[in-house]
């Protein structure tokens, strides 16, 4: 009886063990999940997503989420071409495009790509000033995403986008920058009242032509200038009046007579 209870607990035992070997062999990938498949070391295929079977011992996976993922730049200290110090952090969006080449060319596909942002960052904005650092983000961060892009093509990296997060300035260099954008808005307001004073005298002068044309004019524009004073002020005003104004409304002197000459005794 020992021995048939020991060939039953033997048996239950391999089956046990057939099973969890079989539980052990059956893997669920994701749809956005692969399997990279090593067969005694060597790479053998990539799998997924689904149900797979991965014989154990012999074969080994390695997961790959496919999905984009957000890697954040840390502060890098850049320095300008204008020599200017300044802090710049970035956000690089990225996701695998192959995942055979993405575990078997890198060690580590996420912080190799950390690492060349990096470099790439300081080295991208190193060569522009920094009015194109604060002006000129999406031209920046086109080529940084161009440059990254290419350089992580063998590591089966796609770079989507990249955005630069914070351009942090020293404060004595943003009271320097305020100081400069206000000299501009005070140049500007100068430029605009130049131009102002220019075309006003261009329409006085324009005024003067025609007024000096023709007598009747001016005699108008002389008349309005009194109404306008008498209605501003209250008090009693000494205007000159031209001579040549009150001959055109008294008429002609009479015919012999010098309005101009000064009258004699006894005469």
């Amino acid at each position: 009886m020992e021995l048939v209870s020991d060939l039953f607990f033997s048996v239950y035992l391999l089956i046990f063990l057939a099973l969890g070997l079989v539980l052990y062999a059956l893997r669920v990938l994701r749809e956005y999940e692969r399997g990279v498949i090593f067969q005694l070391g060597r790479f053998w295929k990539v799998k997924g997503p689904g149900l797979i079977i991965v014989v154990p011992v012999i074969q080994k996976m390695v997961r790959v989420d496919l999905r984009t993922s957000v890697l954040d730049v840390p502060t890098q200290d850049v320095i300008s071409r204008d020599n200017v110090s300044v802090k710049v952090n970035a956000v690089v969006y990225s996701r695998v495009v192959d995942p055979q080449r993405a575990i078997i060319e890198v060690e580590d596909y996420k912080f190799a790509t950390s690492q060349l942002a990096q470099t790439t960052l300081r080295s991208v904005l190193g060569q522009h000033e920094l009015d194109d650092m604060l002006a000129k983000r999406d031209e920046l961060n086109k080529d940084i995403q161009t440059i990254l892009d290419a350089r992580t093509d063998a590591w089966g990296i796609k770079v989507s986008n990249v955005e630069l997060k914070h351009v942090d300035l020293d404060p004595s260099m943003i009271r320097a920058i305020a100081k400069e954008a206000e000299a501009e808005r005070l140049r500007r307001a100068k430029v605009i009242s130049a131009k102002g004073e220019a075309q006003a005298a261009g329409k006085i002068l324009e005024a003067a032509e025609i007024l000096s044309k023709r007598s009747e004019a001016m005699q108008i524009r002389y008349l309005t200038a009194l109404q306008d004073i008498a209605s501003e002020h209250t008090s009693t005003i000494v205007f000159p009046f031209p001579l040549d104004l009150l001959q055109r409304w008294l008429g002609p002197p009479a015919s012999g007579v010098d309005p101009n000459a000064s009258p004699k005794d006894g005469s």
